[in-house]
């Protein structure tokens, strides 16, 4: 059974609330090379000094993050404020 068993690897990826554009193309594609490899993904918006007032944009870049991986990855944990970070856990999608 210990021979068979899979070890689980968790990558993180870490955004900005006003992240542009081309780091969020950068950044997706380093996830779905990730997810292809197998391994879950966790994104987080980290929140620096007064940045924690924009909770909202973090929430919609998670959202859009995971919308766009869609076809690669499955929610686990939808966005979710833990201190200064809001985290979104996605897990790769079986292969056909």
């Amino acid at each position: 059974m210990k021979a068979k068993a899979t070890k689980v690897v968790v990558k993180e990826i870490r955004f900005g609330p006003q992240t542009d554009d081309h780091d969020y193309d950068f950044k997706l594609k380093h996830a779905i090379g990730f997810l292809q490899e197998g391994a879950k993904l966790k994104a987080y918006v980290f929140f620096k000094g007064r940045s924690i007032l924009f909770k909202e944009q973090g929430e919609v870049l998670l959202l859009r993050f995971a919308n766009d991986l869609e076809e690669y990855a499955k929610v686990d944990q939808l966005p979710q404020l833990e201190g200064k970070r809001m985290i979104i856990q996605l897990s790769p999608k079986k292969k056909k």
